[in-house]
């Protein structure tokens, strides 16, 4: 698929900027030398195998800067790329950083279960902030700039509308050009913002705009911003930003660019093709269930595309349009679709984060995709055209990056394969910490043992984990412990999502004493309070029992001094003796470091505090430390008003207040007392600011 994408010159030099008051410490220099230089001689796959607590942002952060290349670094969960995003905007406050990842808060895929003939309807809530990420992250990329950093979830390989399509409706002006005011408006109504002349400029939502005499107010869809354009006659006599309080202008352009509302943009050329094109794939639907004497399901297919097609000839939208974005992008049957990475240049630089869950991630998301689309197809509710809306494999996601560096504390067998033994390790914790020193325990009598381990822990005012083989096993030593008076709770697949986060925020604030579980690594646990991990039946041969993911658990105890890590077993195994091994290699290597140093390991001190009151970085001397994992693990909102400026929690507090409002006239009392609460919760934040 050949794709040409228009990128306008931006004025100006543009390169990175990395503002910290950190040095690089430990390894980090030879780390961030050696990437460097990867980069800079074209090397197509790298791997970073950094410890947590090693600083491997900073890291990365700082190979940005050497190589100055467009970058996307990629995290398999949402939370974590918002952790991500934040560090980086920190480090790069002069420069283009955006986030890019699903813009839902509630998503419910349209599927069909074919084993009780349940068709369920695809139900949606749309963040309108993560909506306003995503557009500013494209036009950033589409700006022409090369400093510009996107951090993004597994949204990044997913469908989107053609990048040449949103470049074509880019809207350059500036002062002294002669563009009529209707053609102006009809431009805007294109590029999909809403025309609202009714309302005052301080009544204007995000992508809408209104004409008033010889001003055009934009409030556009990427920016918390309202754009004034000043006519005289037909010429463009001055292009203002206003202060989203005051209205007041506040700055003057010009030449300003103005992106459109919308990632999915076609023109009513397309849009004919495409219904065309619909429609004859939608006879030739008909004539195979005829063929095959399914007369049901050939009703159902007509009625349902039929339906479609008068929506999109009305309105240009339907329900689950992105079913036919293949006739939309001009693609061809099994033809990949457009995601976020045909819109970097081909020169961008990739960092794939915790890379031993992000590959397979993109492994994974394909194959779910595919089997619940043919449901769907087979069963008549949809066109076959909507298997083609999908995420990437990941053969198609490695043609379409260029050159990766994989970030993982345990990388797997792909990356390492992939970067040729191209690995660059950073196993030196600036704290001076050390990875826990492991024992293997016999499992005779295991239990009092335990026991007697957790109550020293409880002394001391530290926490336990404890990782067992089954979920039912996870239950049954939760019930026991607390029946012995051992504060303890468990965490498995069947506990709701929200309860695993109250859960581990308990478990830190010392509600629980021990949190036991099989896959406790999911849960993004760095605990500075957890200095001893349990395993159970440690030489049993299953599931999260290989040598990464034993070498992941046991550093969960590293961010504490006392840190230990028990193995109850019969016999050492393979994997128990590499785990042993590498545990040992990286402790040799910490304590060299630290005796040349002269450095006394320090402990992590983290405050007890509510995830959304929670900071994003650690200070030790001038070496930069990694940000709590599981402080990261608030709801996506929280963490995006968290990032806001006081100016900006100000202008979403007048939002929510005006929902209110809007909601109260139209009767609507339960929305109206959640936006309520919602202005409960933003004034709290802009109080705790300390802003007046």
């Amino acid at each position: 698929m050949e794709i040409v994408i228009l990128q306008f010159k931006t004025k100006g030099k543009m390169d990175f900027q990395l503002i910290s008051k950190f040095q690089p410490t430990g390894d980090q220099p030879q780390a961030i030398e050696q990437l460097t230089e990867g980069v800079k001689e074209g090397v197509p796959a790298q791997v970073l195998l950094g410890v947590t607590g090693s600083g491997k942002t900073f890291t990365m952060a700082n190979v940005i800067q050497n190589v100055g290349k467009p970058t996307l670094i990629f995290s398999h969960n949402k939370t974590l790329a918002h952790q991500l995003y934040s560090e980086m905007k920190a480090f790069f406050p002069n420069n283009a950083v955006e986030y890019y990842v699903s813009y839902y808060d509630y998503y419910q895929p349209e599927a069909y279960i074919p084993s009780t003939g349940t068709y369920i309807e695809k139900d949606l809530a749309i963040n309108e902030e993560l909506d306003r990420k995503r557009l500013a992250a494209v036009s950033a990329l589409l700006s022409g700039r090369k400093d510009v950093i996107i951090v993004s979830s597994v949204s990044c390989i997913y469908g989107m509308g053609a990048p040449t399509s949103y470049a074509e409706n880019i809207l350059p002006i500036q002062v002294d050009q002669d563009l009529p005011q209707e053609t102006l408006r009809r431009k805007l109504v294109d590029m999909l913002y809403v025309n609202n002349d009714l309302a005052a400029a301080d009544e204007l939502e995000r992508g809408q705009f209104r004409v008033k005499g010889e001003t055009v107010d934009i409030y556009l869809a990427y920016d918390e911003k309202i754009l004034r354009i000043c006519y005289f006659d037909d010429t463009i006599e001055d292009i203002q930003e206003l202060d989203l309080q005051t209205l007041y202008p506040i700055t003057s352009y010009e030449e300003y660019k103005i992106y459109p509302a919308n990632l999915f943009m076609t023109t009513k050329e397309q849009t004919q093709k495409a219904i065309h094109d619909i429609e004859d794939d939608l006879h030739k639907r008909i004539d195979f269930y005829m063929e095959k004497g399914d007369e049901e399901k050939a009703k159902q297919i007509e009625l349902r595309v039929t339906n479609d097609l008068e929506w999109i000839r009305e309105t240009g939208h339907c329900s689950g349009i992105e079913n036919y974005s293949r006739y939309f992008d001009g693609r061809q049957a099994g033809e990949r679709p457009y995601c976020l990475l045909d819109f970097f240049p081909d020169d961008y630089l990739l960092f794939v984060d915790e890379s031993h869950q992000s590959i397979p991630q993109v492994k994974a998301m394909w194959g779910g995709d595919r089997r619940r689309k043919e449901n769907l197809v087979d069963y008549a509710f949809r066109l076959p055209a909507a298997l083609d809306n999908r995420p990437l494999r990941l053969e198609e996601f490695e043609e379409l990056t260029p050159q990766t560096i994989y970030v993982s504390a345990t990388p797997a067998e792909y990356e390492l394969e992939r970067a040729e033994g191209v690995v660059v390790e950073q196993l030196i914790r600036p704290t001076g910490l050390l990875d826990p020193p492991i024992e293997v325990r016999p499992k005779l009598n295991f239990m009092d043992d335990l026991i007697e381990e957790i109550h020293q822990r409880n002394e001391v005012g530290e926490r336990t984990l404890v990782i067992t083989s089954t979920k039912r096993q996870a239950e049954e030593v939760s019930s026991f412990f607390n029946s012995v008076g051992i504060k303890a709770n468990y965490i498995h697949s069947d506990v709701d999502t929200f309860d695993r986060v109250d859960i581990i925020n308990d478990f830190r604030a010392g509600t629980y004493d021990v949190l036991i579980g099989i896959n406790l690594l999911r849960e993004g646990l760095d605990i500075p309070e957890v200095s001893l991990v349990a395993i159970l039946d440690a030489d049993y041969q299953g599931f999260l029992r290989d040598h990464r993911s034993l070498v992941q658990i046991i550093g969960r105890a590293a961010r504490n001094v006392h840190g230990l890590a028990i193995m109850y077993a019969e016999t050492i195994t393979e994997t128990m003796q590499q785990t042993i091994d590498e545990t040992n290699r990286r402790r040799k290597k910490q304590m060299a470091y630290n005796e040349e140093h002269g450095i006394t390991p320090t402990q992590i001190q983290k405050a007890q505090v509510s995830i959304a009151q929670h900071k994003p970085i650690d200070y030790v001397g001038t070496a930069y430390i990694e940000e709590n994992a599981s402080l990261a693990a608030e709801s996506e909102v929280d963490t995006i008003y968290n990032a806001m400026t006081p100016d900006e929690l100000r202008r979403a507090i007048e939002r929510n207040r005006k929902q209110m409002k809007e909601a109260a006239k139209r009767l609507d009392f339960l929305k109206a007392e959640e936006f309520k609460q919602e202005v409960v919760r933003l004034e709290a934040l802009l109080q705790e600011s300390g802003a007046e």
